[in-house]
This record gives C-alpha cells, structure tokens and sequence, in this order.
C-alpha cells in the first residue's frame, strides 16, 4: 500500500521497534504532522483472551473524562413517562414501534440506541440490522436501562463502549488530536483502567498483549504493554 507524503512524514519520526511510555507517545502523537481535519485519537488494545469462549469476553462501557470530541446522536426506544425523561434528557429521537419500521426500512441516521427493558421485544427483531453495526442496545454497556435519562446524559457526556473483537483486539476513540496532552492522558487512563479491571477470571497468562494510539489518517505507535497507564507526572502543557 502506498502512503502519502503525510504519512511518510509521520513514520519517520517513529521508532518501530520501540515501545513507548504512554506519556511519551502521547507526546510524539501530538508532534505528528495531522490531516486538513480535527483526527479522532483511536486506542488499540490486543488481549490475551480468547474471544470465542463465553467466559473471557470483555465487554463494557466508561465515561471519558474529557469525552471524545464528538457530538453523539442518542436515539432511545421508551414509551410514556420514561420517552419523556429522554426527550428532557437531550435525546437524539424518542419513540418505539414507529422507530423500528424507519429501522427496517433502511433508516440508520443516528451513533447509540438506549432501550428500556419492556422495549426489548420491539428492539430485539432488530438484533440483524443492529448488531452487526455495534447499535444494538445491551445492558453490560448500560444502554438497556430504565434510567434512560442519565444513560443518554453520560453518552452525551462522552460514555464510550469497548468491547473485544474476534481478532482480541478492542478499538476505542479516545478524543481529538486537537486536545490537550492532559485531556489525551486522562481519557486514555480512563479506558484503560476499564479494561484492565474488566479482565475475566478465566483469562490466563499476560492480559495486556500489546497496546498502540494513533490518529484516524496516522500510523500507530507503540506503548508498553507491561506499563500501559499514563504516568501524569509525565506530561507537560
């Protein structure tokens, strides 16, 4: 694959065969050349889980300190009382059947679905259309709740969910390369320390196989597994 001179740039100024401090990648991430566009940070974690057994999933959610950067369309299945607290909340679209025949029909336009539980019969016939693209509503992510109004505050807020795919691997945006090395730092702990304590009791030998940060057009670098939160101390404005 051919890269462009942007990219180029960047490379050289990796070292391949290191593995960084979380600090210091952080900090070279920074230095990095960017696109003509405010890049999502993306976080890479690869586990030493196999992910085919029911037993070693690692699935979850956490606030971001900072949140991503990102303004997050929160559409919530509710009726009565419980479509009003999400409307109150700053939902994205409120409804139910009606919501699941657009969804049927082809329509996607919005980034999380919350669902009260009594909704789940109607959200469940989705579980095709929804699942393959990560919109399924799930309780371990806490977007099947009857508090449908403080989930719609946290994902607004910068609530993000991680979970391992078949490969081990967990993708998760962190922020934006235009945030301050403190913002990076504090949301990138904060994923990490999730991750870390949502290690299974069956996941046997080094959880943390390999960590890497990178921007949505830039090359990866590499952190150390074996050190993978970011020491604060580190980090300078």
């Amino acid at each position: 694959m051919k890269h462009g001179k942007r990219y180029r740039e960047a490379m050289a100024k990796i070292d391949r065969n290191r593995l960084y401090e979380a600090a210091e990648a952080l900090a070279l991430l920074k230095e990095l050349p960017t696109a003509k566009f405010d890049e999502t940070v993306e976080v890479s974690i690869r586990l030493g889980i196999d992910p085919r057994r029911a037993d070693q999933q690692v699935r979850g959610a956490v606030v971001l300190p900072h949140g991503t950067g990102k303004k997050v369309r929160v559409l919530v299945f509710a009726k009565g009382d419980k479509a009003k607290e999400a409307e109150e909340a700053g939902a994205y679209m409120v409804g139910a059947e009606d919501i699941a025949e657009k969804i049927q029909g082809g329509w996607a336009d919005f980034d999380v679905a919350v669902a009260t539980p009594d909704m789940m019969g109607i959200v469940g016939k989705l579980g095709r259309i929804l699942g393959p693209k990560g919109l399924m509503p799930n309780p371990k992510a806490g977007t099947v709740t009857m508090d449908v109004g403080q989930a719609v505050k946290d994902i607004q807020r910068g609530k993000v969910e991680y979970r391992v795919d078949k490969t081990s691997i967990v993708h998760v945006p962190i922020g934006r390369v235009s945030f301050t090395m403190e913002q990076l730092a504090e949301n990138y702990n904060a994923l990490v320390d999730a991750i870390l304590r949502a290690k299974p009791a069956a996941a046997k030998g080094q959880y943390v196989k390999s960590i890497a940060i990178s921007t949505t057009m830039g090359p990866g670098i590499k952190i150390n597994p074996l050190r993978p939160l970011c020491e604060m101390t580190q980090i300078n404005q």
